[in-house]
């Protein structure tokens, strides 16, 4: 039955006004609630991370209270109250000095979370020359491309070997101001350990000079910051096992009671240092077996040597190569998906299912982009483009998802390889435009990382804590 309702003018309007009056008060009571359950859209950054934080950090307690608990995250905070939690409020929560000293500025630094740091740069200022923001143009293997591109040295200060341009310009890893600066960074984006790269001493990359001489300069500086470090070594000249043991010796006598110096909770219920080891795969099987399986003659383990060893995944076969000769865990380094087997996001969960099989740590490694051109011009096919943040931010999710061990990221300072998520500035220079974060602010990439930092940590927080090595 249909029925229609007619009204005189005078009742309409007032019908009209009644029936206005009761729209506004829907959308309304709409508007409200859209905000407070924070399901609206982000428009940037910042508000993209306000929104996705309250439910993340909320304990389930939290969720019926007025007040965001975070102090569970951040322990010397008190609760923040949820109305002040929008984008200008929260922001200078966790960066301005004038709401509270020291620990109150920043996030609690995520342990499990890892970056890798580079400390082989150099200026005139601190060093006499230039280190590494110099670097060469590599040659081609094939002599008919290379004849192609340029050839020589970039020439710092403004023209750098890198696509980006730092915001501390060309600097020196041993300046006191610099690795404050660089420690604040790190420490505002949630990460909790740095990976250092680690040459032995009076040896270094082509590039560089000695490294070991930098790192009691960052171990001593990220105290301040209460972050922790361990070391990166890198593929040194006639590596074997006997000066691998050498150097591991060296290391733990040296730095093995710095407060800053790394240490994971070990299965046997010890804390022991974390190891890093790149191009792991350039050393036979063997020569790891003989200092990484407990009934070799000279092994690391059941010593005051021993730590957690993690080698580089490359190829799939390294998972049970690594295995088979005593790592504790493997990580993928490269920020250029699909680049290898073990940078391939889409292996994540292949490899972190291996990992839990085998009694091994897991850690993938994530980067904002990836981009060589100005170091390695022909390798363009390697270039990742960050796309405003969303390549770096898919890559975040795939690790998170694949419920790993802990998290690396690469890369905090590899200019070189446009990996790095320090800060950025644009810059012209002639012809060439170096890229840069805009139109976000230069610690963009720090602010993602904080975000994806604290998902993480929700992520592990609801798997329950994830098994020691």
């Amino acid at each position: 039955m249909n029925v229609r309702i007619r009204f005189g003018r005078p009742k309409c309007l007032v019908g009209l006004v009644a029936l206005s009056f009761l729209c506004l008060m829907i959308f309304g009571i709409g508007f409200v609630t859209k905000n407070d359950n924070y399901s609206s859209k982000p428009k940037d950054l910042n508000s993209d991370i306000i929104n996705d934080w309250p439910l993340s950090l909320k304990p389930e307690s939290a969720l019926v209270s007025d007040e965001v608990n975070i102090e569970h995250l951040y322990p010397t905070m008190s609760s923040v109250p949820a109305e002040t939690l929008h984008e200008n409020k929260l922001k200078q929560y966790f960066t301005d000095p004038a709401v509270g000293e020291g620990e109150a500025r920043y996030p609690a630094p995520n342990y499990d979370v890892h970056i890798f740091y580079y400390p082989w740069y150099g200026s005139p200022e601190v060093d006499g020359k230039y280190l590494h923001w110099n670097h060469r143009y590599l040659r081609h293997w094939n002599s008919k491309e290379a004849a192609k591109w340029p050839e020589g040295r970039h020439r710092p200060p403004a023209d750098i070997g890198s696509n980006f341009y730092p915001r501390l310009g060309p600097y020196s890893s041993r300046d006191p101001r610099i690795l404050d600066d660089h420690m604040r960074q790190i420490r505002s984006s949630g990460a909790g350990v740095l990976v250092v790269s680690w040459y032995p001493v009076g040896s270094a990359d082509d590039e560089g000079e000695d490294l070991d001489s930098v790192l009691p300069l960052i171990l001593d500086h990220a105290v301040k910051y209460k972050l922790k470090v361990c070391v990166h070594i890198e593929p040194y000249k006639n590596r074997n096992y006997k000066n691998m043991r050498e150097n591991i010796k060296y290391i733990s006598d040296k730095y093995g009671n710095h407060t800053a110096f790394y240490r994971k909770l070990h299965s046997s219920g010890r804390l022991i240092p974390l190891y890093y080891i790149y191009d792991s795969y350039l050393m036979p099987d063997e020569e790891w077996k003989k200092i990484l399986h407990p009934e070799s003659e000279f092994t690391v383990r059941n010593t005051d040597l021993d730590g957690i060893f993690l080698g580089l995944l490359v190829e799939k076969r390294h998972a049970m190569s690594l295995t088979s000769s005593g790592f504790d865990g493997f990580y993928t380094y490269f920020a250029s998906d699909g680049f290898t087997f073990g940078s391939s996001a889409g292996n994540w969960g292949y490899l972190s299912r291996f990992a839990a099989e085998h009694r091994m740590l897991f850690v993938p490694s994530v980067g904002p982009g990836y981009i060589d051109e100005t170091v390695r011009p022909w390798n363009s096919a390697n270039t990742k483009n960050r796309h405003d943040g969303d390549y770096y931010e898919r890559s975040f999710r795939a690790a998170v998802d694949a419920s790993p061990s802990a998290i690396s990221i690469t890369s905090f300072n590899e200019w070189h390889e446009g990996t790095q998520i320090e800060e950025a500035v644009p810059k012209v220079v002639d012809n060439f435009v170096y890229l840069d974060y805009q139109p976000h602010e230069q610690d963009y990439y720090l602010m993602l990382t904080r975000k994806w930092v604290f998902k993480f940590r929700r992520r592990m927080n609801v798997d329950g804590a994830k098994a020691p090595a």
